[in-house]
């Protein structure tokens, strides 16, 4: 498993997996929303659509990293 992806990516497959979603349409809900801090988003993903508190996070923090990176 050299290509198994690591960090906040790894969450990734049981994420689709348990709420029936692809991973796209998740990151582009937090980037729609008005939210910006982290916590708080964690906290909409639970509350709003039941994801569970390391789904959520990694996805934000994915998130985070991507649009970082971009500048």
């Amino acid at each position: 498993m050299a290509n198994a992806p690591k960090g906040p990516a790894s969450y990734f497959p049981s994420i689709e997996r348990t709420y029936g979603r692809p991973i796209a349409e998740w990151l582009e809900l937090i980037r729609a929303s008005p939210l910006t801090r982290h916590g708080e988003l964690v906290s909409w993903l639970k509350q709003e659509h039941g994801l569970g508190h390391g789904h959520a996070n990694a996805l934000v923090a994915h998130v985070r990293a991507e649009d970082a990176a971009a500048g």
